[in-house]
């Protein structure tokens, strides 16, 4: 089941990025990008020539949280045990190959840049798909570390991610796929991010945008729940 009445969507249409708010994306919203199945689950179709958001060069069908009356949601990771979990299934890439499925990421403001602490991301690397996380130090960092989670995860296996910041700092990243392959990483944050507003994003962020109108990356969910407390 997927809970969707604290996120908004952004969505690769037009001549620029498309935000669909809180209460229409829960009023049954459904486009080439976002497709409801029968079992519940929920596709999210990216094209490599979508448009894209004035911060990234790369289209995106992706959520972003909210609060359920649709404002953006803000937290600094000390007020909860905040976490995003996840179970999806990446079911096509683009030539470039890598998704970006979840974040967490920090408000716009002095000393963050606008950076994510964090991106999970589906590399698919020689016929195999990697889980890879892609972590920032400190806020304004331009290197990020790629920390490799899980590999031989095929296009079309289901697999779940687990992402928390506890209120000491502490960050925990799972990943287990349905075929048994499974990491996890921890590590505690620097101070500096303590001092930002955090929020979470999940969906389908391809990191390409060359091709034919076809290419591009599909990835259904089956499960998404963020919690704070």
């Amino acid at each position: 089941m997927l809970d969707l009445t604290t996120w908004n969507l952004t969505i690769p249409a037009y001549d620029s990025a498309t935000l669909i708010d809180t209460q229409r994306l829960n009023n049954g919203y459904e486009s080439q990008y976002f497709r409801r199945n029968d079992d519940d689950s929920i596709s999210f179709w990216v094209p490599v020539n979508g448009s894209h958001t004035k911060d990234s060069v790369y289209p995106r069908t992706e959520l972003r949280e909210t609060q359920a009356d649709g404002t953006l949601s803000y937290w600094p990771y000390q007020n909860a045990d905040n976490y995003l979990s996840a179970v999806l299934t990446v079911n096509q890439v683009p030539s470039k190959n890598k998704i970006i499925i979840g974040q967490i990421h920090s408000k716009d403001e002095p000393g963050s840049q606008n950076d994510p602490l964090l991106k999970l991301q589906y590399h698919y690397l020689n016929g195999v798909g990697r889980l890879e996380l892609l972590l920032r130090k400190r806020p304004g960092d331009t290197e990020v570390q790629n920390i490799l989670l899980a590999e031989n995860v095929q296009l079309n296996e289901r697999f779940s991610y687990d992402l928390r910041v506890t209120p000491s700092g502490k960050l925990g990243v799972s990943v287990r796929s349905s075929g048994g392959d499974a990491g996890s990483y921890y590590q505690q944050l620097s101070g500096y991010w303590g001092d930002q507003q955090l929020y979470f994003k999940a969906g389908a962020y391809i990191q390409d945008n060359y091709g034919p109108t076809n290419e591009g990356g599909r990835v259904t969910f089956y499960w998404l729940n963020s919690l704070h407390r």
